[in-house]
């Protein structure tokens, strides 16, 4: 991106650092979203994560311990308690009858609508008021912001426990 001649230095600044606040502002705004939601459906934060994860489509319970990073005791236990919910449903896989694949229950499908449907709906009203360009910056800002976070959860990780 190319600074136009007429940016102030000090305006410039301001504007990066008030972008910056209100990334801070975003991610706590959509921590609390999550939050209720998850205190909505009766879950814990990574049950809200699995759901979300399987909202997408259906897994296997090998590919949700890696993605959610559980062992495989973990995502037995926690799959229990979302088919106790009646959120999710194992079925047996047709190659193979011995593999299960875990899917989404119409119920917890309704739920995760009635809940992120408005946000979505309110968010695409939002998206619409911008031109191609403009949302070609906000693509570019966010991507950039999602490598940056992935880059340092990398980074924090191999740090190890204390």
């Amino acid at each position: 991106m190319s600074r136009e001649k007429s940016d102030a230095p000090d305006e410039l600044a301001e504007l990066r650092a008030e972008v910056g606040r209100e990334a801070q502002a975003l991610q706590a705004a959509v921590d609390a979203v999550d939050q209720a939601a998850a205190t909505h459906l009766g879950v814990n934060r990574t049950d809200l994560r699995c759901l979300e994860i399987l909202f997408g489509g259906e897994s296997t319970p090998g590919a949700l311990a890696a993605e959610l990073s559980l062992t495989s005791g973990s995502v037995t236990t926690m799959l229990d308690r979302l088919a106790k919910l009646d959120y999710v449903a194992r079925h047996p896989e047709p190659g193979d009858r011995r593999k299960v694949i875990i899917r989404i229950t119409d119920r917890a499908m309704a739920e995760a609508m009635r809940i992120y449907g408005p946000i979505a709906l309110e968010g695409a009203g939002e998206v619409a008021r911008y031109s191609a360009a403009e949302l070609r910056t906000v693509l570019d800002f966010l991507r950039r912001s999602r490598e940056l976070q992935d880059r340092h959860r990398t980074r924090i990780a191999d740090l190890g426990e204390r």
